[in-house]
Protein backbone atom coordinates (compact mmCIF):
# COMPACT_ATOMS: atom_id res chain seq x y z
CA UNK A 1 0.00 0.00 0.00
CA UNK A 2 2.74 2.54 0.98
CA UNK A 3 4.78 1.89 -2.25
CA UNK A 4 2.18 1.82 -4.67
CA UNK A 5 1.16 5.30 -2.88
CA UNK A 6 4.87 6.35 -3.35
CA UNK A 7 5.04 5.10 -7.18
CA UNK A 8 2.08 7.34 -7.38
CA UNK A 9 3.26 10.65 -6.11
CA UNK A 10 6.51 10.51 -7.88
CA UNK A 11 4.09 9.89 -11.19
CA UNK A 12 2.04 12.95 -10.27
CA UNK A 13 5.00 14.99 -9.36
CA UNK A 14 7.44 14.23 -11.65
CA UNK A 15 5.69 14.56 -15.31
CA UNK A 16 7.08 13.87 -18.55
CA UNK A 17 9.09 16.85 -19.35
CA UNK A 18 7.95 19.25 -22.63
CA UNK A 19 9.63 18.45 -25.78
CA UNK A 20 12.71 20.48 -26.82
CA UNK A 21 12.11 24.09 -28.18
CA UNK A 22 13.07 24.22 -32.26
CA UNK A 23 16.80 25.11 -32.57
CA UNK A 24 17.39 29.08 -33.24
CA UNK A 25 18.92 29.51 -36.43
CA UNK A 26 20.75 32.73 -37.79
CA UNK A 27 17.62 33.29 -39.76
CA UNK A 28 16.01 33.79 -36.45
CA UNK A 29 18.42 36.25 -35.76
CA UNK A 30 18.99 38.37 -38.82
CA UNK A 31 15.21 39.64 -38.35
CA UNK A 32 16.77 40.96 -34.93
CA UNK A 33 19.72 43.03 -35.74
CA UNK A 34 18.57 44.13 -39.35
CA UNK A 35 19.11 48.28 -39.47
CA UNK A 36 15.45 48.70 -41.25
CA UNK A 37 12.41 47.13 -41.34
CA UNK A 38 11.07 46.33 -44.51
CA UNK A 39 8.96 49.66 -44.36
CA UNK A 40 12.67 51.39 -44.45
CA UNK A 41 11.94 52.90 -40.53
CA UNK A 42 14.31 51.93 -38.27
CA UNK A 43 14.71 48.63 -36.39
CA UNK A 44 13.34 49.26 -33.23
CA UNK A 45 13.29 46.05 -31.34
CA UNK A 46 14.84 45.96 -28.11
CA UNK A 47 17.96 44.14 -28.68
CA UNK A 48 18.80 47.05 -31.35
CA UNK A 49 17.93 49.23 -28.79
CA UNK A 50 20.09 48.10 -26.74
CA UNK A 51 23.12 48.08 -28.98
CA UNK A 52 22.64 52.00 -29.89
CA UNK A 53 22.80 52.46 -26.35
CA UNK A 54 26.19 53.34 -26.41
CA UNK A 55 27.09 56.64 -24.65
CA UNK A 56 29.19 58.36 -27.81
CA UNK A 57 26.45 57.21 -30.27
CA UNK A 58 23.94 59.04 -28.14
CA UNK A 59 24.98 62.45 -28.31
CA UNK A 60 23.30 64.63 -30.23
CA UNK A 61 26.15 65.70 -32.63
CA UNK A 62 23.79 68.20 -34.67
CA UNK A 63 23.84 70.77 -31.43
CA UNK A 64 27.48 70.17 -30.42
CA UNK A 65 28.98 71.07 -33.27
CA UNK A 66 29.37 74.15 -33.02
CA UNK A 67 29.06 74.59 -29.34
CA UNK A 68 32.21 72.16 -29.07
CA UNK A 69 34.06 74.06 -31.29
CA UNK A 70 33.56 77.23 -29.65
CA UNK A 71 34.40 75.51 -25.84
CA UNK A 72 37.36 74.45 -27.57
CA UNK A 73 37.71 78.15 -29.06
CA UNK A 74 39.62 79.21 -26.16
CA UNK A 75 42.20 76.45 -26.06
CA UNK A 76 43.21 76.53 -29.27
CA UNK A 77 42.56 80.05 -31.03
CA UNK A 78 40.41 80.29 -34.56
CA UNK A 79 42.96 80.19 -37.83
CA UNK A 80 44.67 83.64 -37.78
CA UNK A 81 44.93 85.55 -41.02
CA UNK A 82 43.15 82.96 -43.97
CA UNK A 83 41.95 84.85 -46.79
CA UNK A 84 38.56 83.07 -49.14
CA UNK A 85 39.21 82.32 -52.63
CA UNK A 86 36.88 80.70 -55.46
CA UNK A 87 37.02 77.07 -54.80
CA UNK A 88 33.97 76.33 -57.28
CA UNK A 89 33.17 73.19 -54.75
CA UNK A 90 31.24 70.18 -56.09
CA UNK A 91 28.95 68.22 -54.32
CA UNK A 92 30.42 65.71 -52.35
CA UNK A 93 31.14 64.10 -48.81
CA UNK A 94 32.12 65.53 -45.55
CA UNK A 95 35.90 64.49 -45.08
CA UNK A 96 39.04 64.85 -43.61
CA UNK A 97 40.34 66.44 -46.45
CA UNK A 98 37.92 68.81 -46.85
CA UNK A 99 38.05 69.62 -42.77
CA UNK A 100 41.79 70.26 -43.36
CA UNK A 101 41.49 72.28 -46.45
CA UNK A 102 42.66 75.84 -46.69
CA UNK A 103 39.04 76.91 -47.44
CA UNK A 104 37.17 75.22 -44.52
CA UNK A 105 40.29 76.67 -42.08
CA UNK A 106 39.61 79.95 -43.70
CA UNK A 107 35.74 79.89 -42.96
CA UNK A 108 36.36 78.58 -39.36
CA UNK A 109 38.23 81.27 -38.73
CA UNK A 110 35.14 83.36 -39.69
CA UNK A 111 32.96 81.93 -37.80
CA UNK A 112 35.46 82.35 -34.48
CA UNK A 113 36.28 78.83 -33.82
CA UNK A 114 39.10 76.60 -34.08
CA UNK A 115 39.29 73.67 -37.11
CA UNK A 116 37.07 70.92 -35.51
CA UNK A 117 36.83 67.37 -36.80
CA UNK A 118 33.10 67.19 -37.16
CA UNK A 119 30.60 67.00 -39.27
CA UNK A 120 28.74 69.89 -38.25
CA UNK A 121 31.55 72.29 -38.57
CA UNK A 122 31.99 70.69 -42.31
CA UNK A 123 28.65 71.53 -43.15
CA UNK A 124 28.53 75.48 -42.29
CA UNK A 125 31.82 75.67 -44.21
CA UNK A 126 30.55 74.44 -47.02
CA UNK A 127 27.31 76.57 -47.25
CA UNK A 128 30.01 79.46 -46.96
CA UNK A 129 32.62 78.48 -49.47
CA UNK A 130 29.74 77.97 -51.68
CA UNK A 131 27.93 81.17 -51.24
CA UNK A 132 31.29 82.68 -51.53
CA UNK A 133 32.22 81.18 -55.16
CA UNK A 134 28.71 83.02 -56.25
CA UNK A 135 29.35 85.95 -54.72
CA UNK A 136 26.79 85.62 -52.12
CA UNK A 137 28.36 86.96 -48.90
CA UNK A 138 28.67 91.00 -49.83
CA UNK A 139 26.34 94.13 -48.09
CA UNK A 140 22.49 93.97 -49.59
CA UNK A 141 22.18 90.43 -50.74
CA UNK A 142 18.72 88.63 -49.49
CA UNK A 143 18.94 85.16 -48.27
CA UNK A 144 16.53 82.36 -46.55
CA UNK A 145 17.72 79.72 -44.45
CA UNK A 146 15.59 76.67 -43.55
CA UNK A 147 15.24 75.51 -40.05
CA UNK A 148 18.11 77.38 -39.34
CA UNK A 149 17.48 77.22 -35.04
CA UNK A 150 20.19 78.21 -33.21
CA UNK A 151 22.77 78.19 -35.78
CA UNK A 152 25.44 80.63 -36.24
CA UNK A 153 24.65 81.85 -40.05
CA UNK A 154 22.11 83.94 -39.70
CA UNK A 155 24.39 86.58 -37.48
CA UNK A 156 27.14 85.55 -39.55
CA UNK A 157 25.53 87.11 -42.57
CA UNK A 158 23.63 89.99 -40.46
CA UNK A 159 27.28 91.14 -39.86
CA UNK A 160 27.83 91.47 -43.38
CA UNK A 161 25.05 93.86 -43.98
CA UNK A 162 23.05 90.85 -45.47
CA UNK A 163 19.31 90.47 -44.84
CA UNK A 164 18.02 87.37 -43.95
CA UNK A 165 14.92 85.49 -43.21
CA UNK A 166 15.79 82.65 -40.52
CA UNK A 167 13.40 80.30 -40.69
CA UNK A 168 11.96 77.42 -38.15
CA UNK A 169 9.41 74.96 -36.99
CA UNK A 170 6.56 76.69 -35.25
CA UNK A 171 6.90 76.21 -31.41
CA UNK A 172 4.17 73.54 -30.80
CA UNK A 173 5.57 71.40 -33.94
CA UNK A 174 9.19 71.68 -32.46
CA UNK A 175 7.98 70.89 -28.77
CA UNK A 176 6.30 67.84 -30.01
CA UNK A 177 9.13 66.90 -32.50
CA UNK A 178 12.02 67.34 -29.76
CA UNK A 179 13.69 70.03 -31.38
CA UNK A 180 13.02 72.06 -28.56
CA UNK A 181 14.31 70.22 -25.60
CA UNK A 182 17.39 69.26 -27.71
CA UNK A 183 17.84 73.39 -27.75
CA UNK A 184 17.89 73.39 -31.44
CA UNK A 185 15.12 75.36 -32.30
CA UNK A 186 14.71 79.47 -32.47
CA UNK A 187 11.53 80.17 -31.22
CA UNK A 188 12.63 84.03 -30.83
CA UNK A 189 14.83 86.07 -32.60
CA UNK A 190 16.98 86.42 -29.65
CA UNK A 191 17.57 82.59 -29.50
CA UNK A 192 19.44 82.83 -32.98
CA UNK A 193 21.31 85.59 -31.94
CA UNK A 194 24.95 85.25 -31.83
CA UNK A 195 27.02 88.32 -29.94
CA UNK A 196 30.36 87.25 -30.71
CA UNK A 197 29.67 87.58 -34.65
CA UNK A 198 27.18 90.53 -34.66
CA UNK A 199 25.85 93.42 -32.60
CA UNK A 200 22.58 93.25 -31.47
CA UNK A 201 21.60 96.34 -33.59
CA UNK A 202 22.72 95.16 -37.12
CA UNK A 203 20.96 91.69 -35.98
CA UNK A 204 18.15 93.57 -35.25
CA UNK A 205 18.34 95.25 -38.81
CA UNK A 206 19.30 92.59 -40.63
CA UNK A 207 17.94 89.02 -39.63
CA UNK A 208 13.93 88.06 -39.30
CA UNK A 209 12.75 85.39 -38.13
CA UNK A 210 9.88 83.35 -38.88
CA UNK A 211 7.52 79.73 -38.50
CA UNK A 212 7.67 77.75 -41.78
CA UNK A 213 6.62 74.38 -42.16
CA UNK A 214 9.68 72.81 -44.92
CA UNK A 215 7.10 70.77 -46.29
CA UNK A 216 5.06 73.62 -47.03
CA UNK A 217 6.59 76.28 -47.99
CA UNK A 218 4.18 79.49 -48.48
CA UNK A 219 4.26 81.40 -52.06
CA UNK A 220 5.39 84.77 -50.76
CA UNK A 221 8.85 83.64 -49.63
CA UNK A 222 10.70 84.39 -53.13
CA UNK A 223 13.02 86.76 -54.92
CA UNK A 224 16.27 86.07 -52.15
CA UNK A 225 19.05 85.84 -53.97
CA UNK A 226 20.47 82.70 -52.13
CA UNK A 227 18.91 80.20 -49.59
CA UNK A 228 19.95 77.61 -47.54
CA UNK A 229 19.47 74.78 -45.01
CA UNK A 230 22.22 72.57 -42.64
CA UNK A 231 21.27 69.21 -41.95
CA UNK A 232 17.36 70.01 -41.74
CA UNK A 233 15.82 68.02 -45.26
CA UNK A 234 16.23 64.82 -43.49
CA UNK A 235 13.65 65.35 -40.83
CA UNK A 236 10.84 66.20 -42.92
CA UNK A 237 9.20 62.31 -42.72
CA UNK A 238 10.76 60.36 -45.55
CA UNK A 239 13.23 60.74 -48.78
CA UNK A 240 10.60 61.82 -51.12
CA UNK A 241 9.77 64.68 -49.03
CA UNK A 242 13.06 65.57 -48.73
CA UNK A 243 13.86 65.68 -52.43
CA UNK A 244 10.44 67.32 -53.19
CA UNK A 245 11.39 70.23 -50.91
CA UNK A 246 14.88 70.79 -52.56
CA UNK A 247 13.24 70.87 -55.44
CA UNK A 248 10.42 73.50 -54.12
CA UNK A 249 12.76 75.34 -52.25
CA UNK A 250 13.88 76.71 -55.87
CA UNK A 251 11.30 78.65 -56.30
CA UNK A 252 12.46 80.66 -53.49
CA UNK A 253 15.53 82.17 -55.69
CA UNK A 254 15.46 84.72 -58.66
CA UNK A 255 16.81 83.62 -61.95
CA UNK A 256 20.28 82.65 -61.61
CA UNK A 257 20.25 82.59 -57.66
CA UNK A 258 22.36 79.41 -55.22
CA UNK A 259 20.68 76.90 -53.68
CA UNK A 260 22.90 75.19 -51.23
CA UNK A 261 21.53 72.33 -48.88
CA UNK A 262 23.57 69.74 -46.87
CA UNK A 263 22.20 66.13 -45.29
CA UNK A 264 22.24 63.06 -43.97
CA UNK A 265 24.03 60.60 -46.29
CA UNK A 266 24.17 56.73 -46.77
CA UNK A 267 27.52 55.33 -48.29
CA UNK A 268 26.47 52.52 -49.21
CA UNK A 269 24.64 52.84 -52.64
CA UNK A 270 22.87 49.47 -52.64
CA UNK A 271 21.15 47.80 -49.42
CA UNK A 272 19.06 49.23 -46.83
CA UNK A 273 18.38 52.91 -45.94
CA UNK A 274 16.16 54.71 -42.90
CA UNK A 275 13.13 55.81 -44.95
CA UNK A 276 9.58 56.66 -43.59
CA UNK A 277 11.29 58.09 -39.88
CA UNK A 278 12.08 61.18 -38.03
CA UNK A 279 15.40 61.35 -39.63
CA UNK A 280 16.19 59.84 -42.86
CA UNK A 281 19.44 58.66 -44.81
CA UNK A 282 19.50 59.56 -48.57
CA UNK A 283 21.63 57.23 -50.99
CA UNK A 284 23.36 58.11 -54.35
CA UNK A 285 20.66 56.95 -56.54
CA UNK A 286 18.45 59.53 -54.48
CA UNK A 287 20.61 62.33 -55.51
CA UNK A 288 21.36 60.99 -58.88
CA UNK A 289 17.79 60.98 -59.65
CA UNK A 290 16.95 64.14 -58.44
CA UNK A 291 19.85 65.94 -60.63
CA UNK A 292 17.83 64.16 -63.73
CA UNK A 293 14.74 66.01 -62.10
CA UNK A 294 16.62 69.64 -62.00
CA UNK A 295 18.83 69.59 -65.04
CA UNK A 296 16.21 72.47 -66.46
CA UNK A 297 17.40 75.59 -67.95
CA UNK A 298 15.20 78.92 -68.08
CA UNK A 299 16.64 80.75 -71.54
CA UNK A 300 18.59 79.39 -74.35
CA UNK A 301 22.19 80.65 -72.22
CA UNK A 302 21.25 79.12 -69.13
CA UNK A 303 20.82 76.02 -71.64
CA UNK A 304 24.39 76.33 -72.90
CA UNK A 305 25.90 76.92 -70.39
CA UNK A 306 24.30 73.65 -68.43
CA UNK A 307 25.87 71.73 -71.70
CA UNK A 308 29.12 73.25 -70.95
CA UNK A 309 29.02 71.45 -67.59
CA UNK A 310 27.68 68.00 -67.84
CA UNK A 311 26.92 66.14 -71.62
CA UNK A 312 23.34 65.39 -72.71
CA UNK A 313 21.69 63.14 -74.82
CA UNK A 314 18.91 65.49 -75.75
CA UNK A 315 17.33 68.77 -75.36
CA UNK A 316 13.75 69.72 -75.31
CA UNK A 317 13.29 73.54 -76.16
CA UNK A 318 10.36 75.95 -76.03
CA UNK A 319 10.85 78.38 -79.41
CA UNK A 320 9.66 81.11 -77.83
CA UNK A 321 12.18 82.34 -74.86
CA UNK A 322 13.65 85.37 -72.87
CA UNK A 323 16.73 86.60 -74.18
CA UNK A 324 18.30 83.94 -76.79
CA UNK A 325 14.93 82.15 -78.36
CA UNK A 326 14.63 78.34 -79.80
CA UNK A 327 16.10 78.81 -83.09
CA UNK A 328 19.31 80.39 -81.83
CA UNK A 329 19.91 77.57 -79.00
CA UNK A 330 19.61 75.26 -81.61
CA UNK A 331 21.79 76.98 -83.82
CA UNK A 332 24.73 76.93 -81.12
CA UNK A 333 24.37 73.45 -79.81
CA UNK A 334 26.87 70.51 -80.77
CA UNK A 335 25.85 68.55 -83.67
CA UNK A 336 26.04 65.49 -81.81
CA UNK A 337 22.56 66.74 -79.76
CA UNK A 338 19.40 66.32 -81.16
CA UNK A 339 17.02 68.62 -80.36
CA UNK A 340 12.64 68.82 -79.71
CA UNK A 341 11.09 72.06 -80.33
CA UNK A 342 8.27 72.37 -78.25
CA UNK A 343 5.68 75.78 -79.66
CA UNK A 344 2.05 76.93 -79.26
CA UNK A 345 3.02 79.51 -82.67
CA UNK A 346 2.13 78.59 -86.73
CA UNK A 347 5.94 78.78 -87.54
CA UNK A 348 7.81 76.58 -89.40
CA UNK A 349 10.39 74.05 -88.00
CA UNK A 350 14.04 75.41 -87.69
CA UNK A 351 16.58 73.45 -90.15
CA UNK A 352 18.40 71.96 -86.80
CA UNK A 353 15.16 70.97 -84.98
CA UNK A 354 15.00 66.96 -84.74
CA UNK A 355 11.32 67.32 -84.42
CA UNK A 356 8.74 69.97 -83.55
CA UNK A 357 5.63 69.55 -80.97
CA UNK A 358 3.05 72.11 -80.60
CA UNK A 359 1.87 72.68 -76.78
CA UNK A 360 -1.52 72.32 -77.75
CA UNK A 361 -1.10 68.46 -79.01
CA UNK A 362 1.81 67.32 -76.11
CA UNK A 363 1.15 64.70 -74.49
CA UNK A 364 3.26 61.94 -72.57
CA UNK A 365 2.67 59.52 -75.60
CA UNK A 366 3.02 61.68 -78.73
CA UNK A 367 6.84 62.62 -76.92
CA UNK A 368 7.39 59.10 -76.21
CA UNK A 369 6.86 58.38 -79.61
CA UNK A 370 8.83 61.13 -81.26
CA UNK A 371 12.02 60.46 -79.16
CA UNK A 372 11.76 56.84 -80.18
CA UNK A 373 11.96 58.01 -83.73
CA UNK A 374 15.06 59.93 -82.81
CA UNK A 375 16.65 57.31 -81.27
CA UNK A 376 16.21 55.11 -83.97
CA UNK A 377 17.25 57.17 -86.43
CA UNK A 378 19.78 59.36 -85.13
CA UNK A 379 21.03 62.36 -87.33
Amino acid sequence: MIRWWRARKARIADPAPPPPPPPITAADLLPLFARTAPSGQPNLNALRQVANMIEPLSLNIKQMGYSLARDLAAARPPPGNTRARIVRLPNGLSTQGAIESDWATHWCGQLKIPVVYHRKIWELCFVLQTLHDFDMIRPGARGLGFGCGTEPLPSYFAAHGMDITATDLAPEEASRSGWVHTGQHASAPEQAFMSHLVDREAFDRHVGLRFVDMNDIPDDLSGYDFCWSVCALEHLGSIEKGLDFIENSLKTVRPGGVVVHTTEFNIRDEGPTIDNWASVAFQRKHMEGLAERLLEAGDGREALALLAQDPVDLVLADMRMPGMDGSALLARLPASVPAIIVTGADVLPPPRAAAMLRKDELTRERLEFTLRGIIRSPS
